[in-house]
């Protein structure tokens, strides 16, 4: 164990030095600044009490080649411990931080030389504190280093006559000697596997958090100041923010001119406007769209390898590769948050039926199919006219077949190289489904729709198709993408209250579901099917338009007489059904 990390002891004052110097980076891995004032103020007492505060862990960068033979140190980073640290910068240093809501603040500590055991000695500050005489209303100031102990002692007792001089002096000491309480700081060695970090971090960690590879990728960019690593991850940080808030943009126009004059703010000032919020990616899923698409591979530790600048071949790390995947990185961050680009891909996946967010199941399938836009964009193998018709055929075909369900990260870096290596058109047409066996469409699919869930991604290609091909909800003008999108119930064909009373309730399937005008959902009640479609068909002029609503929503024309008794037959014939419409919705695209 020794060869994977050390055990270190840094004083308060070495470690803020440390990095208030560049020396060891604290990027914002766990993003903005979480904890309350109070937390702050508590970590703040601990240390005054000398309680224990918890290890920081620290991961060494590793040392890169530079192209003139010389070597340059690696960074240390910290990966475990930025609350903490965070918090000590603000109320010690008095440095600003960035908080939940992006706000720009300093979190101040008062402290109270003269209370006793039973009296708060410690508040976040507040207008009282700085009328107060009693208490210091900021105690960075006591660790600034033109501060005098001896005159602020002098003046403190002037303003407060009856303080015990010795207690004063005692309290000041105490407060002072923070500088030179020991943190312990476990340092990982720069060779070390994301998998044993992450085993290491969950090890050590009490609250039993969890860092991924894209947590570990965000610090290895943001640590980075030669490749304007900061502002590319800002980029990624501020795109996912913009995304769920647009108004959001305003407090980065005003509060983060470094970004403004980067390249990247021009990038994203689009969404300043909003976006259709069908695909919000997070930070993972940005990263892992751009990483995917601008090297062909699958795994994001391998990304974390080559910002680190990892030579596989010598077993290196060398500064040309370093630099060469910032700008392969950032160039596929940019393609990522390209106005035309996201637009046009959300178009695509719209324009196939998946018009609300509750029809898409896996962000990990929507990444690949930004991944596979964003890659035949930049080749020439598929006529741009075609593209968009190739990526929803892929997103429907990964949907259906759950290509990205289990272990993800390898099907996908698989499929990077099986089309880097074999072409496109190849790889779609071995896996297209249109040349799958029947057995698929007739057994699989049907067996796969034997499911609970309205959620099942198998439901919602179902309801896309229907979108796609314009049809009406059950026994309405209305139709099933109004209902989806605007306002409607998601009706059982054979009423729960109906089956319930003939000891059915236990076997509700998404067979049994569509989607249905709420007004006629509430009228319809807990009527056997028979009784309410018979009564509709009656409304009908013409029965072919009657026909034809069943055929629309997969509802064979047998409902007319069916009951209680009938409920399994029609859930085998309706999956049957859907399975067809579906198939039909496929070779369609």
């Amino acid at each position: 164990m020794s060869e994977k990390y050390t055990v270190t002891n840094y004083s308060v004052e070495s470690l803020l030095t440390y990095i208030k110097n560049d020396e060891i980076a604290v990027p914002e891995i766990q993003r903005p600044f979480v904890w309350s004032g109070k937390q702050v103020r508590d970590l703040i007492d601990s240390l005054y009490n000398g309680y224990p505060t918890g290890y920081l862990i620290m991961w060494q960068n590793s040392n890169v080649q530079l192209r003139n033979g010389e070597t340059s140190l690696g960074k240390k980073i910290l990966i475990d411990g930025q609350q903490r640290v965070t918090a000590l910068m603000t109320a010690i240093v008095g440095r600003e931080i960035l908080t939940a809501k992006y706000d720009r603040k300093v979190i101040r500590i008062a402290f109270n030389p003269l209370a006793t055991d039973k009296e708060e000695r410690f508040a976040v500050t507040t207008p009282t504190h700085k009328n107060s005489r009693m208490w210091i209303d900021d105690i960075s100031k006591v660790f600034a280093a033109n501060f005098s102990q001896r005159r602020f002692i002098n003046q403190y007792l002037n303003d407060n006559p009856d303080a015990d001089e010795d207690a004063v002096e005692l309290a000041m000491n105490q407060l002072i000697a923070i500088k030179t309480c020991q943190l312990g700081v476990i340092q990982l060695a720069p060779d070390l596997s994301i998998d044993e970090v992450t085993e290491i971090f969950v090890r050590v960690n009490s609250q039993g958090k969890h860092l991924n590879e894209a947590d570990f990728a965000m610090s290895k960019i943001a640590a980075d100041g030669l490749h304007d690593g900061s502002n590319l991850r800002k980029a990624i940080d501020y795109f996912c923010r913009l995304i769920a808030d647009d108004s959001f943009y305003s407090q980065i126009e005003n509060g983060d001119a470094e970004f403004m004059a980067s390249e990247y703010a021009q990038k994203i000032s689009w969404l300043r406007n909003g976006v259709d919020r069908i695909y919000a990616p997070d930070y993972s899923d940005m990263l892992r769209v751009s990483f995917m698409s601008a090297f062909n591979r699958g795994k994001i530790s391998g990304l974390v390898d080559l910002l680190s600048g990892r030579d596989f071949e010598h077993r290196t790390f060398r500064e040309e590769i370093v630099e060469k995947s910032f700008s392969a990185l950032s160039d596929g961050v940019s393609s990522f948050v390209s106005d035309y680009n996201f637009k046009q891909f959300i178009l695509a996946i719209k324009s196939v039926g998946f018009v609300s967010p509750k029809l898409l199941n896996s962000n990990m399938t929507l990444d690949f199919a930004y991944t596979l836009y964003l890659i035949l964009q930049r080749s020439n193998e598929v006529p741009k006219t075609e593209i968009k018709r190739y990526v929803q055929k892929w997103f429907v075909l990964t949907t259906l077949t759950g290509r990205y369900t289990n272990s993800p990260e390898s099907q996908m870096d698989r499929d990077l190289r099986e089309i880097a290596d074999k072409g496109f058109f190849k790889f779609f047409s071995e896996n297209d489904l249109s040349f799958w066996d029947e057995t698929f469409w007739e057994v699989t699919l049907v067996q796969n729709l034997e499911t609970t869930s309205t959620s099942s991604p198998y439901f919602n290609v179902y309801l896309a198709a229907q979108i796609f091909f314009s049809d009406h909800a059950i026994l309405s003008t209305a139709r099933v993408v109004d209902l989806i999108t605007i306002v409607g119930d998601v009706h059982h064909i054979f009423p729960k209250e109906y089956l319930r009373e003939h000891g059915n309730a236990s076997r509700m399937q998404v067979a049994n579901c569509a989607y249905l005008d709420r007004p006629l959902n509430i009228l319809i009640g807990r009527k056997a099917p028979r009784e309410y479609f018979s009564k509709a068909l009656e409304n009908y002029s013409d029965e072919n338009d009657f026909i034809k609503n069943l055929e629309e929503n997969c509802i064979p024309l047998e409902i007319l007489d069916m009951t209680h008794e009938d409920y399994a037959e029609f859930l085998e014939q309706r999956r049957r059904l859907m399975a067809h419409k579906i198939q039909k919705y496929y070779a369609s695209l």
